[in-house]
């Protein structure tokens, strides 16, 4: 299966079903009165992070999701069925970044909405619409029998930025042919793919090291590293995000190269690191000659032991070294915290607290913004006299038309609402 660990996608909530004009027909009942029922709601749309998915691959043809919608109310006050919720699944790990999607079909600015760190985490990401009412709930003492009712909310639409970091407790890092998809296939059930050409590793591979009957720990192996992988260069900079929730590095050195050579490769993946996020650099890291089976290697190991700290080496091969390494990396990962989890911020809004709507002059457009009289407009059915007339009513009551009057606004100005224009007078 292909590994993908960043998708967009379009998600749409299902809109509110319509409320209905109807009549309550019954015999003997002469005046029965208004008899409309509601429409259904919206279904929303959930993420949830589930352990049986390991990338996105699947949002790569599956750009746009929706829920259902709620059904149009009937006679005899019966409400409609609501929309059936939409739940999709992403790996544990994904960052959600969330940019809402306008009335006009414009998205708005992106931020950090949820983190699925956790198995069965549920986060709603699109809230459907509300149902419309009948005109059984318009009957007034002066509009007894009131000739229209609500359209159903439309749910909300938004832009997902889906960006998976693999959750694991410790990291094999590296240059290529370091040995660490060696390394893993050894310590783990893992099986990836071993070669003696570089980057044989082409996406990040996790195993499950036992370290008792009910004791584990998870190990991610990313792909080869090389000089500039921090700004693109080889596949670093699109894997180098999976280490970042690591308890502890291990650093893989090939130990069959000349002491010049392994120095220098020690010191290129400190520098990328440190480029990528520095905060890598102060996790806990344990370097490692790897390859003490070839005479050459154990040299170097032998020689560097003394310079550099909690250096150890091991031996894939044969298996010297790799259970004491297992044991220091676990208990490591023992000692240490869960990684920190990114914290999405607070939704923020747009206006003023004790300002319920805007209105901007665009042209001889005015166009009127705000939160309850969107949804309002979106509810209204402007094909009937008696609903506009009650659009118009809610407005002045709310200082609308004061607002408009005080910009300037006459008869015969356009001024629109949630999409919908209409001629003022």
């Amino acid at each position: 299966m292909q590994f993908i660990d960043e998708a967009t996608i379009t998600v749409s909530a299902g809109n509110g079903g319509d409320g209905v004009v109807a009549w309550r027909r019954e015999k003997y009942v002469p005046m029965g009165g208004p008899a409309g029922g509601d429409g259904g709601r919206g279904g929303n749309v959930y993420l949830e992070a589930t352990p049986n998915l390991s990338t996105l691959v699947d949002f790569r043809f599956k750009k746009h999701l929706a829920a259902e919608s709620g059904n149009a109310g009937s006679s005899s006050n019966k409400s409609g069925r609501s929309g059936t919720d939409l739940i999709i699944p992403v790996p544990i790990g994904t960052l959600v970044y969330r940019a809402p999607i306008d009335v006009e079909g414009a998205a708005g600015s992106e931020r950090l909405f949820a983190d699925m760190s956790a198995p069965g985490e549920r986060t709603l990401v699109a809230k459907g619409g509300r149902y419309g009412q009948g005109n059984q709930h318009f009957a007034t003492s002066a509009r007894q029998a009131p000739h229209f009712a609500e359209k159903g909310q439309p749910g909300e639409k938004c832009v997902l930025r889906l960006e998976l970091k693999l959750l694991a407790d410790a990291g094999l890092i590296g240059l290529p042919n370091a040995g660490k998809s060696t390394l893993l296939s050894v310590v783990s059930a893992a099986r990836p793919k071993v070669a003696d050409y570089p980057f044989t590793t082409l996406e990040p591979q996790l195993g499950v090291v036992r370290m008792g009957v009910d004791e584990s720990f998870v190990v991610v192996d990313v792909p080869g590293l090389i000089e500039g992988a921090s700004e693109g260069a080889g596949l670093g900079d699109r894997f180098l995000r999976h280490v970042e929730r690591t308890r502890v590095l291990v650093h893989l050195i090939d130990g069959a190269r000349s002491r010049a050579e392994l120095l220098a490769d020690k010191a290129t993946i400190e520098h990328e690191l440190r480029a990528w996020n520095a905060a890598l650099l102060e996790k806990p890291l344990i370097p490692v000659i790897t390859k003490l089976d070839v005479p050459e290697a154990r040299e170097r190991f032998e020689e560097l032991a003394p310079e550099i700290p909690g250096l150890r080496g091991i031996s894939a091969a044969t298996g010297e070294g790799v259970r004491e390494l297992l044991f220091a990396a676990w208990d490591i990962v023992r000692a240490l915290p869960p990684p920190t989890i990114a914290t999405p911020e607070p939704a923020t809004i747009d206006l003023a607290p004790n300002e319920p709507f805007e209105v901007r002059v665009e042209g001889r457009v005015f166009v009127v913004s705000g939160e309850r009289i969107e949804r309002l407009a979106q509810m209204t059915d402007f094909e009937s006299d008696e609903a506009l007339l009650r659009f118009e009513q809610v407005l002045a009551k709310l200082g609308v038309e004061k607002r408009l009057r005080e910009l300037g606004v006459s008869d015969g100005d356009t001024v629109r609402v949630a999409g919908v224009e209409f001629t003022y007078s």
